[in-house]
């Protein structure tokens, strides 16, 4: 039998051992090593490059910059691209002055008893705008007693309401407010006595079609057009045509108004603040409005004060009651953003006497004092002009 002699001392080997092992180590320190200079010049040169595409950014920037600030007409362009961004908001605090004369022909009675205006100040820096003026009460009937004039015409103001809104069509979209024309030239209103307000759409005007172009796009052609001032029109009516439109079932593409006051299928007016309701009596819908928000004085009665009464005498010779007001008004019927603001008296009626022509007639000269012989109108217990 062999026998394996063993003569190689045990420490022998384990330093062998430790020899292969230190061997191995130092490989794995070279790999790594290597691999890490691989990975940094890797990262090196993509840092570089990096390095390389900003600096030509910014030379390519600092370039444009210069031509840009080399423009005259930079700051001009940028004045106007300011302004631009503010057209909503100066749009907002906007006011329309031009809408007192329509305001006033509804506050001052014109039927019978009369109140004209001698001086008229307006002030739209308030958050409520406020008439100031000085007037005359002239009672043209009997009991020709002017306080009584003065008085009626303070208790309306709680009557007093306005309205707006907008035009739509068929298809229920808004008409651009330029496209529409509500009064002549003459400056009154389009009124029919037993139809009510209406308006004239300016249908072929540039972006005056709502509905756009396209083989579904409502045209000329869908609606009963008319000429006014050699331009095509479509009469939108203001006042809804209860008897036209209402059905008892909808037909489709027929004008159609529901009993809650819903209109659909033809071209009308989509008013803010009244409402329309109908209820059948006998099988035939009668009829109702309500504008119970958009008071035109906010406060009533208390929203005018009266001051500074006393009697005069016009140059016809009728004795009338010289007063000095305050009216406090809604600060929306000023407002630009909102369209086709009306103001409506007391009776119910639309305005329909805010012709610029009409103007004249709110106005007057003041009257005279009352001289010294004057018996009639000295007396603080006679308003009338009968004396």
């Amino acid at each position: 039998m062999a026998r394996e002699i063993n003569l190689v001392p045990d420490i022998k080997g384990e330093m062998i051992k430790a020899l292969k092992l230190r061997n191995f180590i130092l490989f794995l320190c070279i790999v790594v090593a290597s691999a890490s200079v691989v990975v940094t010049a890797v990262f090196a040169s993509i840092a570089g490059g990096q390095q390389a595409v900003v600096d030509g950014k910014k030379e390519t920037l600092g370039e444009l910059s210069a031509k840009l600030n080399s423009y005259s007409e930079l700051s001009d362009f940028l004045t106007i691209k300011g302004q631009l961004s503010n057209l909503s908001s100066i749009n907002s605090d906007k006011k329309l002055l031009s809408r007192t004369f329509g305001i006033l022909s509804a506050l001052l009675p014109t039927n019978g008893d009369t109140i004209t205006l001698s001086e008229l100040t307006v002030n739209l820096e308030e958050s409520d705008p406020v008439l100031s003026f000085e007037a005359q009460a002239n009672a043209t009937r009997e009991p020709y007693i002017d306080y009584n004039v003065l008085d009626s015409f303070k208790k309306s103001m709680q009557y007093m309401r306005y309205d707006y809104g907008s035009y739509v069509d068929k298809n229920d979209e808004t008409i651009p407010a330029y496209c529409i024309l509500e009064s002549g030239s003459d400056g009154a209103s389009f009124y029919d006595s037993t139809r009510g307000r209406y308006a004239f759409w300016l249908i072929d005007g540039e972006g005056c079609n709502p509905s756009g172009e396209g083989e579904d796009a409502l045209s000329a052609k869908d609606y009963t057009t008319e000429t006014y001032e050699d331009n095509t029109v479509v009469r939108i009516w203001r006042t809804p045509q209860y008897n036209d439109w209402y059905k008892s079932e909808q037909i489709e593409g027929k004008p159609y108004m529901s009993l809650d006051g819903t209109i659909s299928g033809v071209e009308h007016f989509n008013s803010e603040c009244i409402t329309y309701t109908g209820a059948l009596d006998g099988g035939k819908p009668v009829w109702s409005e309500t504008n119970e928000n958009c008071m035109l004085v906010p406060n009533g009665t208390d929203g005018i004060d009266v001051s500074d009464s006393s009697s005069g005498r016009v140059s016809s010779g009728d004795l009338v009651l010289r007063f000095s007001a305050r009216i406090t008004l809604n600060s929306e019927v000023y407002d630009f953003d909102k369209k086709h603001v009306i103001a409506i008296p007391p009776t119910g009626r639309h305005n329909v006497t805010d012709s610029y022509v009409q103007i004249q007639n709110m106005f007057e000269k003041r009257a005279d004092d009352c001289a010294e012989n004057d018996v009639t109108c000295q007396s603080a217990n006679n308003g009338g002009n009968n004396g």
